[in-house]
């Protein structure tokens, strides 16, 4: 059985780049970035006082000075500065071309049109032009996801539209006789789809797109035929199915749509039964139309466990990785980072556990709350939850107060 290392390394390898598209950047939060931001203009743009207070040359302090005129933000001064001479000045204000420093206002002593000023060095208070960014510069690699900070940056740039990684589009299809859907009262022996809400949020905050197929029976032509149906997506997911029973019919239905398996079954709890295949590329051309075709790059399927807990945890640690992958991103996994475990834990040798625990932050240590239901069927381990603490594939006895890695799903 391959270890979660050698599975994500696969996955990760095989899974095809998308093509780039150019969006607005009110378009563009939480997309990757396609190429590098050089800037074409210096921030600031121009010298510009820091403070509120009075802008003189710097070789006429200390002394007193006439104050001679009042410059604003986004009013420069037309007229030249005469010699020892002072400007009142605002924060952001363009400085005067002969005035070289600013007194801060707390440190000035007023009378009538006169100002009296300590000494102050040249360029104190004062935004030099290009201090922030220069031309030429770097700004944002590509490969970054983009956040609100980041576009904010983009429009000071004078940058108006990005080329960004297009969004991977998700096919789901669940599988099994009992589910239902949500919106649907379950009858004796039903459940309701609940993994497919989950993975609808969690592919969207990964950066895609989910599309819902339906839910297929256990039944293998019919599995195939909405597998074959859904290979024009950039990805297709199934839940269920995918262990060893009589059943379970999703490698079989994978064989009949064409897909290749890549690998099958993880050394990890929850999450064993995992599948992965690449349906190869079968039509040529530019583009295509989601679920009408066959994907020209070819695709790549998951299947995943059909206990919601297992379809998480799964989820994040391979399908996440997956879709920031084939989108470009640089940064592909969740945050890391060693927790104190407040209570032991058992468990036997061969398989990574990944323990649903409630992650806090005290002085400089992270301590870890593992949720007391820890079976891959407990949805109420999910409430809370903000960290998987991964436990080590040859570890039996964990000891109260052992320290262990975490994947963080949110910041601590």
């Amino acid at each position: 059985m391959l270890s979660v290392a050698e599975a994500t390394q696969i996955v990760i390898e095989r899974v095809p780049r998308l093509a780039s598209e150019v969006v607005s950047i009110d378009q563009a939060l939480g997309r990757v970035l396609a190429i590098d931001i050089v800037a074409e203009r210096s921030l600031p743009g121009f010298d510009n006082s820091a403070m509120d207070g009075y802008a003189v040359r710097s070789a006429d302090l200390p002394g007193s000075l006439p104050v001679v005129a009042t410059v604003a933000a986004g009013a420069p001064l037309a007229d030249a500065v005469p010699e020892k001479s002072a400007v009142r000045i605002f924060t952001g204000a363009q400085m005067p071309a002969e005035l070289d420093t600013v007194v801060i206002q707390e440190d000035a002593t007023t009378e009538g049109d006169q100002v009296t000023l300590p000494a102050s060095p040249p360029g104190e208070n004062v935004r030099k032009v290009g201090e922030d960014v220069a031309p030429g510069d770097i700004v944002i690699a590509r490969g970054t996801r983009l956040a609100a900070w980041e576009l904010g940056v983009l429009a000071a740039l004078g940058v108006a539209e990005v080329s960004v990684s297009r969004i991977p589009r998700v096919a789901l299809i669940a599988t099994g006789d009992e589910l239902v859907d949500v919106a649907t009262r379950p009858g004796p022996g039903q459940l309701v789809d609940s993994s497919a809400h989950a993975l609808v949020a969690l592919i969207g905050e990964a950066g895609g797109v989910a599309h819902r197929i339906g839910i297929a029976r256990d039944d293998v032509r019919a599995l195939a035929g909405l597998i074959s149906a859904a290979l024009g997506y950039d990805v297709v997911i199934t839940t269920g199915g995918v262990s060893v029973g009589d059943r379970d019919h999703v490698r079989a239905a994978l064989a009949a749509s064409g897909v290749e398996l890549e690998l099958y079954k993880v050394a990890m709890k929850p999450g064993k039964p995992f599948a992965f295949g690449m349906r190869p590329p079968m039509a040529e051309g530019p583009g295509f139309t989601p679920g009408t075709g066959i994907n020209p790059v070819g695709t790549p399927v998951f299947g995943l466990p059909g206990n919601p807990v297992s379809t998480v945890v799964a989820f994040e640690l391979f399908l996440r990785p997956a879709l920031l992958a084939m989108q470009g991103a640089t940064k592909i996994e969740r945050p890391r980072a060693p927790v104190q475990l407040v209570r032991g834990y058992r468990k036997q040798a061969g398989r990574a556990h990944y323990l649903r625990a409630n992650v806090v932050r005290n002085g400089d240590h992270l301590i870890a709350h593992p949720h007391a239901k820890q079976g891959s069927a407990m949805l109420s381990s999910l409430i809370g939850c903000n960290a998987l603490v991964e436990l080590a594939a040859e570890s039996t006895e964990i000891p109260p107060g052992s320290t262990a890695p975490a994947l963080l799903l949110e910041a601590v």
